[in-house]
């Protein structure tokens, strides 16, 4: 059964990674599409798509996020780890235990009042541009940053280990 699971949550997890890159890699090509395609309209003729630029300025923010989930799925974040470098070898596990911790807490504060906001601007039933809900575009606010807690809590999780276990 063990075995079964773990090939179970690796090709999860496979999936998860694919479409998290492919979100990316989509909104960004569409980014600078999308700008290209404006530059060239308010250059050449003179006019615009009245809804790209806020359309783009949603698009960062998403691009943004998805970043910040790719980053810290990959433990590629931004880490000030000064401390970590003067520590000795056998306490750097406990801070970075703590400062995984500390990351999924406050990553989890961020998600649950993005999540309120979220839900406010869907009780206030405002509209972002081209009648889309700015609910809608706002969801990657808490979304993001509640994956972006798991990773660090699974993270501080897994270095918890049995005394003896390497």
């Amino acid at each position: 059964m063990g075995e079964r699971l773990s090939r179970i949550l690796q090709r999860t997890r496979q999936q998860i990674l694919t479409i998290e890159n492919g979100l990316l890699v989509l909104l960004l090509t569409g980014m600078i599409l999308l700008a290209t395609l404006q530059i060239v309209l308010r250059n050449g003729w003179s006019t615009g798509l009245s809804w790209a630029d806020p359309a783009l300025r949603v698009a960062v923010l998403w691009v943004t996020l998805l970043g910040a989930m790719a980053a810290t799925r990959d433990d590629n974040h931004i880490k000030i780890d000064l401390l970590t470098r003067f520590l000795p070898v056998r306490l750097k596990g406990y801070a970075q235990l703590v400062t995984d911790l500390f990351s999924a807490f406050i990553c989890g504060l961020l998600a649950w009042h993005g999540g309120r906001f979220v839900y406010f601007e869907w009780q206030d039933e405002s509209i972002l541009f081209a009648a889309i809900p700015a609910w809608a575009c706002e969801l990657i606010i808490p979304l993001g940053f509640a994956v972006m807690a798991l990773r660090f809590l699974v993270s501080g999780l897994l270095r918890i280990r049995p005394q003896g276990t390497p």
